[in-house]
C-alpha cells in the first residue's frame, strides 16, 4: 500500500459514522505527521488505538444482541445487525462490520 492509499484509508476509517473520537484524533494525528519527523511516533499511536478500537465481530454479535444495542440500533435494526454479524461470521468475517472497523482491520494489516 503507497502512503497515499494508506492516509486514503485513516481518511475513510475517520470519517465513518461510527468512528470514535480517539480513533478520530489518532488517524488525523498520523495524516498530519506523514513526511515529518514524527510518522513513526504518529503511526505507532494509531496502531495502539486502532488494537484498542477495532471491534470483533464476537463482540458485535454480543452488543447487537444486547439491551445497549437495541437502544442504539432500535429493535428492527438491532435485529438486522444481528442477523448480518452471524452471518458474516460464518463465512469467515472476525471484524465488526462498520466502516471505521472494516478500514482499521486493513490498517492493522498494513502496519503489522
Amino acid at each position: 500500500m503507497t502512503t497515499e492509499e494508506r492516509i486514503a484509508k485513516v481518511q475513510e476509517m475517520i470519517g465513518a459514522p461510527s468512528c470514535c473520537a480517539e480513533l478520530k484524533a489518532a488517524g488525523q494525528a498520523y495524516i498530519d505527521a506523514v513526511g515529518t519527523e514524527k510518522e513513526a511516533e504518529a503511526q505507532e499511536a494509531l496502531v495502539a488505538e486502532l488494537k484498542e478500537d477495532v471491534t470483533s465481530i464476537d463482540s458485535l454479535i454480543a452488543f447487537a444482541g444486547s439491551e445497549t444495542g437495541r437502544q442504539v440500533f432500535g429493535e428492527e435494526g438491532a435485529g438486522a445487525m444481528l442477523i448480518a454479524a452471524k452471518n458474516a461470521k460464518a463465512a469467515g468475517e472476525d471484524t465488526c462490520l462498520c466502516d471505521a472497523c472494516q478500514a482499521g482491520k486493513v490498517l492493522l494489516k498494513e502496519f503489522s
